[in-house]
Order: structure tokens, then C-alpha cells, then sequence
């Protein structure tokens, strides 16, 4: 195994935050209104910002308007009710259960289920913490599917 060597090198850089206030020329009021707009479209939080960043050329949205995406649709009450990443773990679990069904004696499937499924427990554990989520939530594979 390398483990002198650094991996993951290849990344983007965030820009300056002193720069990108200065380049946008949208107004503070009409950020916000495009996010409330694509959050009642039913769009997700990381999909806003990839929107804004992409159609708009507004590469973050803290430095113009003093707030994550996720705190401003948290107070305008359009904030989902579990967190997009727990959320995305959660399906990528069932995709895997799905694979189990069919496949049972695919054990490196069965090894990335658990890993999947610590990572779960980990992250609800750190947002019951944090208040984000329920003290009585559990991740209870039966009942969770590919639509919640």
C-alpha cells in the first residue's frame, strides 16, 4: 500500500470570498429570491448551489448574502426535514439492499452495506447533537426506501 504519497490531490479551489461579492451583479435580495423561487420548485439544497453557481455565476452564496443555503431555506421554513446527506446515505443503502436480493452471495456488496450503514449511524448520531434531527429517530432499513 502508498500511504507516503498524498492522495485526493486533484480538487477545485474556492474562491476568494473578498472577490466574489464584487463580480456578482445580482443584489442581495434577488440571491435570496432565487433561492426561495428554486427551493419551492423542489429543488435541493446542493442543487440550488450548483444552479447559481452554473446559470448565475454566483459561486458562494455566504459572502452576498451573510448565510449558508441550507440556514436561509431553515428560516423561511423550506428546509428538508432530514439532512441531504444522511438522506443521500439512506438511499444508497437501499440501492445496495436491493443489489442483496438479487445477488446474495456477493459479499463485497455485503461489506459496503455495512460500511454504508456505520456511516449512517454516525452521522444521525452527530445531527441528534446538533438538534438537526429527532433524540427518538432511528435508521430502520424496513422501513426506509428509495422515495423518502
Amino acid at each position: 500500500m502508498r500511504k507516503s504519497r498524498k492522495k485526493g490531490s486533484s480538487h477545485s479551489t474556492r474562491p476568494i470570498t473578498s472577490e466574489v461579492a464584487a463580480k456578482v451583479r445580482l443584489s442581495e435580495e434577488e440571491v435570496v429570491s432565487l433561492i426561495i423561487d428554486y427551493a419551492k420548485k423542489g429543488h435541493k439544497p446542493s442543487m440550488i448551489g450548483m444552479i447559481l453557481r452554473d446559470q448565475h455565476g454566483i459561486a458562494l452564496t455566504k459572502p452576498l448574502i451573510g448565510k449558508k443555503i441550507t440556514e436561509l431555506l431553515s428560516e423561511k421554513g423550506l428546509a428538508p426535514s432530514t439532512p441531504e446527506d444522511l438522506l443521500n446515505l439512506i438511499k444508497k443503502a437501499t440501492r445496495i439492499r436491493r443489489h442483496l436480493e438479487e445477488h446474495p452471495k456477493d459479499f463485497f456488496s455485503l461489506r459496503g452495506l455495512q460500511l454504508t450503514e456505520s456511516k449512517i449511524h454516525r452521522l444521525a448520531k452527530y445531527y441528534k447533537r446538533r438538534r438537526l434531527l429527532p433524540p427518538d429517530w432511528r435508521y430502520e432499513p424496513s422501513k426506509m426506501s428509495l422515495a423518502s
